[in-house]
């Protein structure tokens, strides 16, 4: 690193190199496991806490593609395909299978003599530890060092040669984790077969730090899905032990690929839709719920003389269903209402959807989510119409606010930051969507900022050809927080108290909502530059790497903007906007506009420089654990810090 001065009144002053050492030792196999839980996506896992409680198969559903899932594993003996992938749509219970053929293949492990389950990795789109392929290979050597005990001195031997392994490709980690420690084993022919479980390819966004700050470096999500399953196929083709089932939605890119003369003739292709009686296996569901509801009702007889909701009522909704789990499940949750009475709801249900459904005889992908659809507005219309409006803010809101990992947030604690944001009063959140228990989750577990059943739910919300009327804006979404963001920290200063979760949360958020905003038109953009202008930058800057944890990207949000007002701003030929660049938005700038504008990169620049002077004073710096301002601003990668020379 070059001499850098941030300090030009200073004597005798500055930073010249930057050394980061972070060697690791590994001295026994109980040093190799933890060295990879550490490093592993434990979150991934089938048996996580972090996914409790799981999807599962309700009893007695799901038979028919759970048999062909084991029939084709073969448990000692490795299948002619090696790979299988089972696709659906979304709605379809891909998770809720993964999970409970994990599980059932698990519980025969004493009759076995082994685990069938060497290892399983469950993307999920808004968890930075399972919605991106930089753990993937360690996750699965952890668990495959674990199942199979054999091979964890091999790969304990590899870390130990080369500690720098988690800093190469998932390309070199496949091979030096998994591959070579399964070569080094004797007998490798008569080891019994065991089967890796991924679900969720579709998934896997690469929503990493490094390649979503760097977007000309970024792999876009039909990439880097298609560079997983690469992976798993080279696993496949040097003839380990090992099988593979895959989950997704049939994406077309990730279809085009099973297709394909590589893939083709080592993959068995399970469509969900087609295997098995759905609506039989969505009947028995409704039986058991609906059986359940009515234990807590007053006897009232049905016309038919059963008990609610009778024959004729469930044949009617069976009907609706069309096969669709995720439509009973999501009926299931709008008629247990505590605050309503389940016969009137589904009475409601049932009226209005007898004129929208179809026959059921011609079931196809292509039309299949018209019904659930219909019964998203349904339950939306379920809102009195005075508080639509604060309704449709509230989801629009909840939508945009997971942009980055929201760790142990549940929804509860989402809609009172989102209240004090906007200065309504306590509750307000909360009462506006009270009537959509079935689409959101409303438990006080934590669920990592997901806060909907199920993601055709904000899906739908975003398809104005579905939402109609209940369309959300994403963009405006995230343009309305990042305001409220900066009006938040607008007084924030070295000494204020930030304990309150809605400053925390602004303060950690603001340069990532700044980076992806975009302002409707020049006069929006002008009232974005002044409240930057208005900010103490210095204290915010200071104040949110107070408050970084785990699970946000406060410090690599902060060095992206920094480079992107400041250091292209210096060595840029030509006055393009860098701000308005930014924020992805090309605006004719007046003439008063364009100078808040250069006014604001050097108001960037100076406030970097005085937080890193005020970061770099001995008893503040000595408690910095995780974060290297320089480093940071200079764009290098996050690591504990062990040594700092100047």
């Amino acid at each position: 690193m070059s001499s850098v001065s941030y300090f030009p009144n200073s004597k005798k002053f500055s930073v010249n190199t930057l050394s980061i050492s972070n060697n690791t030792f590994i001295a026994s196999d109980p040093d190799v496991l933890q060295y990879l839980r550490q490093h592993a996506a434990c979150g991934a896992m089938h048996d996580s806490d972090e996914r409790y409680p799981p999807p599962k198969c309700h009893p007695g559903t799901r038979q028919a593609v759970r048999d062909r899932i084991t029939g084709w594993y073969g448990f000692k003996t490795r299948p002619e395909k090696g790979i299988m992938w089972v696709h659906g749509p979304a709605g379809y219970g891909k998770s809720a299978v993964a999970q409970t053929v994990s599980d059932d293949l698990e519980a025969q492990q004493q009759e076995l003599e082994f685990n069938p389950v060497g290892a399983t990795f469950f993307f999920w789109r808004t968890s930075p530890e399972r919605n991106s392929p930089a753990r993937f290979v360690i996750t699965l050597a952890y668990q495959l060092a674990i199942s199979i005990p054999e091979l964890l001195p091999h790969i304990g031997h590899a870390i130990t040669h080369n500690p720098m392994i988690l800093k190469k490709s998932l390309e070199v980690q496949l091979a030096r984790l998994i591959v070579k420690p399964f070569r080094a084993l004797d007998n490798l022919d008569e080891m019994p077969n065991r089967l890796i479980i991924i679900d969720g390819l579709d998934e896997c966004i690469n929503s990493d730090q490094e390649s979503r700050l760097e977007k000309k470096y970024a792999e876009d999500q039909e990439r880097v899905q298609i560079r997983v399953l690469d992976l798993i196929h080279t696993l496949q083709s040097h003839k380990l032990p090992l099988s593979f089932l895959i989950f997704s939605r049939p994406e077309v890119w990730i279809k085009q690929h099973m297709d394909s003369r590589v893939f083709k003739p080592v993959t068995e292709v399970v469509d969900l839709y087609k295997i098995g009686d759905n609506l039989h296996d969505v009947e028995v569901y409704l039986k058991a719920e609906l059986s359940r509801i009515a234990a807590n009702l007053p006897l009232e007889p049905e016309e038919d003389g059963s008990e609610w909701p009778g024959q004729s009522m469930l044949q009617r909704l069976l009907r609706q269903t069309r096969g669709h789990m995720v439509y009973a499940s999501t009926v299931i949750r709008h008629i247990d209402d505590p605050y309503d009475d389940p016969r009137r709801q589904l009475e409601g249900i049932l009226e209005f959807g007898d004129d929208c459904v179809a026959s059921t005889s011609n079931l196809v992908h292509s039309s299949s989510f018209s019904a659930l659809h219909e019964l998203y507005r349904q339950i939306l219309r379920s809102c009195p119409e005075v508080h639509r409006p604060l309704m449709l803010e509230i989801l629009e809101g909840l939508i945009a606010l997971p942009i980055f990992p929201l760790g142990s947030f549940t929804i509860s604690t989402a809609l009172t930051v989102l209240d004090r944001l906007r200065g309504r009063a306590p509750g307000q959140g909360m009462k506006a969507i009270r009537n959509l228990r079935a689409v959101t989750i409303m438990d006080s577990v934590s669920y990592e900022g997901q806060f909907f059943v199920h993601s055709s739910f904000p899906e739908f919300l975003r398809n104005p050809e579905a939402a109609l009327e209940f369309t959300i804006d994403l963009q405006r979404g995230r343009q309305r927080l990042f305001l409220h963001f900066l009006s938040c920290i607008s007084s924030i200063d070295l000494s204020t108290d930030v304990d309150e979760e809605h400053i925390r949360v602004a303060l950690r958020s603001w340069p990532e909502y700044w980076r992806v905003s975009s302002p409707l038109d020049a006069a929006e953009y002008a009232t974005q530059l002044k409240l930057l202008l208005g900010l103490n930058l210095k204290a915010c800057i200071v104040q949110g790497l107070k408050v970084e944890d785990q699970y946000s990207s406060f410090s690599s949000n902060l060095s992206y903007a920094y480079r992107k007002t400041v250091v292209e701003k210096i060595q840029s030929a030509n006055n393009e906007p860098i701000i308005g660049r930014l924020c992805d938005v090309a605006l004719e700038l007046d003439q008063h506009t364009a100078a808040l504008e250069e006014e604001c990169a050097s108001f960037m620049n100076s406030s970097f420089e005085q937080a890193l002077a005020h970061l770099l004073q001995p008893a503040i710096f000595q408690g910095l654990t995780s974060f290297s301002p320089a480093q940071e601003l200079s764009g290098g990668a996050r690591a504990p810090i062990k040594s700092f020379r100047l």
